[in-house]
């Protein structure tokens, strides 16, 4: 079964709202060698002006993630995930994460491209907090490999 075209512009319902915790983000931290100490340090992020410790620029993809299952989970998606690789990943932030935020993110399949016999899914999850106020726009490029690959 190859990719359906038809996903691309398909919006999926809100994931459940994420609570970011603080030692999610220190242990998102110290996986991704962030030694920052507003990403571990809760006073150190109150002293630069934040509630409480930063997540580090990637973390929204702990968040994205939910929204992504959603795609992967898709009946009519035609995506084989045991023929998907991550071609690419892209955040654009109105403001950092901080511990104690709610997020929520929504999907939307920004596009369906065929390339040399795969498929290419750009998928675009926009995060907002409790307010509905935008945080972060995540954008995943999904390669799911043709049946010859």
């Amino acid at each position: 079964m190859s990719v359906n075209p038809d996903l691309a512009g398909r919006v999926f319902p809100p994931a459940s709202p994420y609570l970011v915790g603080r030692e999610k983000i220190r242990e998102f931290s110290r996986a991704v060698f962030a030694t920052s100490p507003l990403n571990h340090d809760p006073e150190a992020a109150r002293a630069a002006g934040y509630a409480d410790v930063v997540a580090p620029p990637t973390f929204p993809v702990v968040i994205q993630e939910a929204t992504l299952a959603q795609l992967l989970a898709e009946p009519d998606a035609g995506i084989d995930y045991s023929r998907v690789v991550h071609g690419e990943q892209r955040f654009e932030s109105s403001r950092p994460i901080v511990a104690g935020d709610e997020l929520t993110a929504t999907l939307t399949v920004a596009s369906v491209k065929s390339l040399g016999g795969n498929a290419m899914v750009t998928a675009r999850s926009e995060i907002v907090d409790g307010a509905g106020a935008h945080v972060v726009t995540a954008t995943s490029t999904l390669v799911v490999r043709g049946e010859d690959s």
